[in-house]
């Protein structure tokens, strides 16, 4: 059920209708879990048992962990739950990757091997709740926080419909302190949830799949060997495309969610006015570079043990986010190359220090610049459907292709991408500084209508075809 569908659009309006009219807290939030177990079977039904088993599984673990009174028997408790989570991450996400190259492997030293394919459906939204199954777990283990003791509460914290098959990551002490006391009607709340609703519905529909899906399509989805031109304008595209496409989402989650009561954290900020690649990472996909920074580069010991561990612990932890996003080589070599980033920056910041000169504006904007085009490089990699595609696509956005171009866009689709981006682009630098709601403070109430109607507008009236959110497959 895709928040961009008069599906979605029926069920939303019953749920938010019938769950105010329930008067008892508690009757409240279970129709709620009732509603987001129904959203979730609309993809495919048989999975429910398997959420259903992680929330019973992760609640329950969580408990004995908090009561258990011997060290061991906590950590124990501890690595049987991160056995099973991850074992059924893995199992689901990277069962065909591991075969396949396991496979491969033997094949090349000479070991004729050649098992049937395993033809594993991929649950939706399994990394997102399994990392919310992890970050409770290891937070009661280690005393950031108590075990929840009702079940309703932390099942609505794992399943509830608007962040559940794409997030935001959320921390479960934050969702679950909202579930002890009832959340009143507050009409406020409910016009900026849905405004912010049809903001990430705007991005998704009429600028992703509208405007620039295509244009994508057209480059990473045939066959040949791009121009340069080409190689720039899709992946021009498709850098707006990822961000519009999940921001969107992101929006709309949080907006949903503050229509219902509920208040889930922001997951973007204007990524791509970043200066620099640890700025980028505190702007984009906010929720994921969080829990990857405090349950995977801290506990590796973060910066704490020397400049080479350093090094290291941003590799481990860029090309471990690289491998969650999915089982192929190319996000491996996405995330490796972030980490790569990471480190170039560290070294340089070191080398160079903090002088004046990288305050000036001009300087800045530059800076924001060379961040922004090296981030579009990592984005070929994201997209493109095998390495040798993705090779392609690079030599030939660096003019250093030994093949001739087979393969050359519409000038209209490369301008149309070009100047997309160039607008999110200063968007994003004007705005990098502020919060939405600072800014639509700003404007005068007739100013938000009028864009808030051209917008459902474009929404109701663009033609195209309905596209799944591009993080659902994550």
């Amino acid at each position: 059920m895709l928040f961009n569908s008069y599906t979605f659009l029926v069920f939303f309006c019953a749920v938010t209708l019938v769950y105010y009219t329930l008067s008892n807290w508690n009757a409240r939030k279970l129709f709620l879990l009732i509603a987001s177990y129904l959203f979730y079977a609309a993809w495919n039904p048989p999975f429910v048992i398997l959420i259903l088993f992680s929330t019973i599984f992760g609640w329950w673990s969580a408990r004995l962990i908090d009561r258990a009174s011997q060290p061991r028997s906590k950590q124990l408790l501890l690595i049987i739950s991160l056995i099973i989570n991850f074992g059924l991450l893995g199992f689901f996400k990277y069962g065909n990757f591991i075969l396949d190259n396991f496979t491969a492997l033997v094949n090349t030293i000479g070991i004729g091997y050649h098992p049937a394919h395993l033809d594993i459906i991929l649950p939706i939204g399994i990394s997102f709740y399994t990392f919310e199954t992890v970050s409770y777990v290891l937070d009661v283990y280690f005393g950031k926080s108590k075990a929840s003791s009702s079940l309703l509460d932390y099942a609505l914290y794992l399943t509830f419909f608007p962040h559940l098959v794409a997030g935001p990551i959320l921390r479960a002490d934050d969702f679950i302190k909202q579930c002890e006391h009832k959340q009143p009607f507050i009409f406020s709340n409910l016009c900026w949830g849905l405004s912010l609703t049809v903001l990430g519905l705007f991005e998704k529909v009429v600028i992703a799949d509208g405007i620039l899906a295509p244009i994508v399509e057209s480059l990473y989805s045939a066959p040949g060997i791009p121009n340069f031109a080409s190689a720039w304008g899709g992946t021009f595209a498709f850098t707006g495309q990822v961000f519009c496409d999940f921001a969107g989402y992101s929006t709309c989650s949080i907006g949903i969610a503050l229509c219902l009561g509920f208040v889930l954290p922001r997951n973007f900020h204007f990524p791509y006015a970043a200066i620099g690649f640890s700025d980028f990472w505190r702007r984009w996909h906010i929720s994921l570079s969080t829990w990857l920074r405090d349950y995977l580069y801290i506990p590796l010991g973060g910066n704490r043990k020397g400049q080479v561990r350093t090094q290291l612990n941003l590799m481990i932890t860029m090309l471990l986010g690289g491998l969650w996003h999915g089982a192929s080589w190319t996000f491996v070599i996405w995330g490796g190359l972030h980490g790569l980033y990471l480190i170039g920056e560290r070294l340089l910041t070191k080398a160079l220090g903090h002088h004046a000169v990288w305050k000036i504006p001009v300087i800045q904007f530059l800076l924001a610049i060379f961040t922004f085009i090296s981030i579009c490089f990592t984005w070929v990699f994201f997209r493109a459907n095998s390495l040798e595609q993705a090779t392609s696509i690079v030599t030939a956005m660096l003019a250093v292709s030994a093949k001739p171009a087979t393969l050359v866009l519409e000038k209209k689709a490369i301008l149309t991408a070009t100047s997309t981006i160039v607008v999110i682009f200063l968007i994003h630098w004007r705005l990098k500084e502020l919060n939405i709601e600072d800014i639509i403070a700003k404007l005068p109430w007739w100013v938000v209508s009028v864009g808030l109607s051209v917008m459902l507008y474009a929404i109701a009236t663009l033609p195209g075809e309905d596209r799944s959110f591009i993080y659902f497959q994550f």
